[in-house]
């Protein structure tokens, strides 16, 4: 068996600023570890036989699959169905009455259009997708609202779009959305019902990036958990993003250990972790 190669200061040094680069993940000196396990298994994988040279591949890989495959590697996507269900219920009682009653109002054949931005493995968007049918019906779901859902990671999205999730994720939803809205595939896994994957459209997207390809607005955007791989000066500039990318009067949704700064120029505080536009 071959020895475990050595993971130095400077391949740990280099991997930062790749990834701060590229991402916009920050890799702080106490997740040196982490990065080396995560990477341990690329560089056998490829057999490589330092971080150096697997470094190195990455770096002058022109058709970018390397780099994707360290995105997929670094960054963290546990989660799972009905976290910080307070986002829901505000969702729910809050912003989704508000938008689609002005919508009806102003621009009836118009969609609330809802962005989850760090989407992960799915679980966000399916949940989303739940509840426009919970409050609109299927038909009328379909009609009248679109979810977006986005991820840096490949693997997270081909995940998502499977709709194949284990016991552990879906159990702390009610039951009876789980009868309405899972199929039991085995006795530790269920899967999306079809139905409800037609509302949602899954797509790669790097939040770092200057411009986003969006035509139209959305009317909320959620996106927990996710800042907080960022430093400040990449928080500063996505939030500047967000508000690019929302109506007037749109929510901004963050993780409850994310907070915006009290004086900002794009939005007011609602609740806790949930911002309008201004």
């Amino acid at each position: 068996m071959n020895a475990t190669p050595v993971f130095t200061e400077q391949d740990f040094r280099q991997i930062y600023d790749l990834v701060y680069r590229r991402f916009g993940i920050y890799l702080s000196p106490q997740k040196r570890s982490l990065v080396f396990s995560r990477l341990l298994h690329l560089v056998r994988v490829h057999g490589f036989k330092s971080f150096a040279e697997y470094i190195r591949y990455v770096q002058n890989d022109s058709s970018g699959r390397a780099l994707m495959a360290l995105a997929d590697y670094i960054s963290t996507n546990h989660t799972y169905f009905n976290r910080e269900n307070s986002h829901f219920e505000f969702l729910r009682h809050t912003a989704i009455p508000f938008w689609l009653d002005k919508l009806q109002q102003t621009h009836p054949k118009e969609k609330m259009r809802v962005w989850s931005a760090g989407c992960s493995s799915g679980e966000e968007a399916y949940q989303l997708a739940m509840l426009f049918h919970e409050m609109l019906g299927g038909i009328f779901a379909r009609q009248q609202a679109a979810v977006l859902a986005t991820d840096i990671s490949r693997a997270m999205l081909k995940k998502a779009e499977k709709g194949i999730y284990a016991d552990e994720n879906v159990k702390r939803l009610p039951m009876n959305l789980i009868q309405k809205y899972f199929v039991r595939l085995n006795e530790n896994q269920w899967q999306v019902k079809p139905f409800l994957k037609e509302m949602i459209l899954f797509r790669r997207q790097n939040l770092v990036e200057p411009v986003y390809p969006f035509k139209r607005k959305f009317h909320t955007i959620l996106c927990r958990n996710v800042m907080i791989y960022f430093d400040k000066k990449t928080r500063e500039q996505v939030v500047e993003k967000f508000a690019r990318y929302l109506e007037n009067g749109g929510f901004l949704v963050l993780g409850l250990a994310e907070v915006l700064p009290i004086k900002n120029s794009y939005f007011e505080y609602v609740q806790p972790a949930v911002y309008m536009r201004k």
